[in-house]
């Protein structure tokens, strides 16, 4: 029987570890089996003698979500509960980790694939790159802390258009809005990425300190907690349902609020 191949691989470049998302049939969608590689490729990092990481993803685009197969499921768990489970571990981890990560952004990041772009302490994004908050088209609210990232980054006006509105916000308009660090080339993002990463990595020992001071930990973790209490009655909702079942019929969705 062929061996599946691995949903995130992890490579050294010196100091730096690149760690990529590697399911590109379903662009590198955050399931339960490639968070569970996610997690491990990054406690393999933050166990070896690393000194930066970048995160990026592979074939056409960074990560799509959630993987919109296992969202039914959410409805007997709770929506709230999954988060809690198995997403909010990854995002904690991310915050608190070691030494500085730089996201690199190959086409699109949407839903929760937006979350674990804004990650990133740096973000450089492809040309063709776009970011995109979907959960209004499912009946589903922000999570991931976007609620959190998202004003901090491009301020409360615009969180609130891209949430409410959930359209995309394509690369170069990114940079202007202040999201992300640079735009790259297509061609060149994985070596532009590795390259600041490497800048990172030759820091000092203070990088990782100076990165911590921008993490709010107890605003982060009440958002995390606010964010999984609304999805958990989003998640419940007769408009998820519907939601979910346009999304597969490949129609639009019809909501009563409900």
């Amino acid at each position: 029987m062929t061996q599946p191949p691995d949903r995130v691989t992890l490579t050294a470049h010196g100091q730096v570890a690149l760690v990529t998302l590697n399911h590109p049939p379903t662009i590198n969608a955050l399931s339960s089996a490639l968070v569970d590689e996610l997690k491990a490729a990054l406690a393999a990092v933050a166990a070896g003698d690393y000194r930066a990481v970048v995160i990026t993803g592979s074939g056409r685009g960074f990560c799509s979500g959630a993987d919109m197969k296992e969202l039914p499921g959410w409805r007997d768990e709770g929506a709230g509960h999954v988060l809690e489970r198995l997403y909010h571990p990854l995002f904690r981890t991310l915050r608190d980790f070691p030494v500085p990560i730089v996201t690199a952004i190959n086409g699109p990041a949407v839903g929760i694939g937006m979350s674990l772009a804004l990650m990133g302490d740096l973000i450089l994004a492809a040309r063709s790159a776009y970011f995109l908050l979907s959960f209004t088209r499912i009946g589903l609210v922000p999570d991931g802390g976007m609620t959190f990232l998202l004003p901090r980054a491009i301020g409360m006006t615009r969180a609130r258009e891209m949430a409410l509105l959930a359209d995309s916000l394509p690369a170069d308009k990114a940079l202007d809005w202040g999201l992300i660090n640079q735009v790259i080339p297509d061609e060149a993002l994985q070596t532009d990425a590795l390259a600041m990463a490497q800048r990172l990595a030759a820091g000092p020992a203070s990088m990782p300190l100076a990165r911590a001071l921008f993490q709010d930990k107890a605003a982060h973790e009440a958002q995390l907690a606010r964010e999984a209490a609304a999805q958990q009655r989003a998640g419940e909702s007769d408009d998820f349902r519907e939601g979910l079942a346009a999304f597969h019929q490949k129609r639009p969705p019809t909501f009563n609020a409900t």
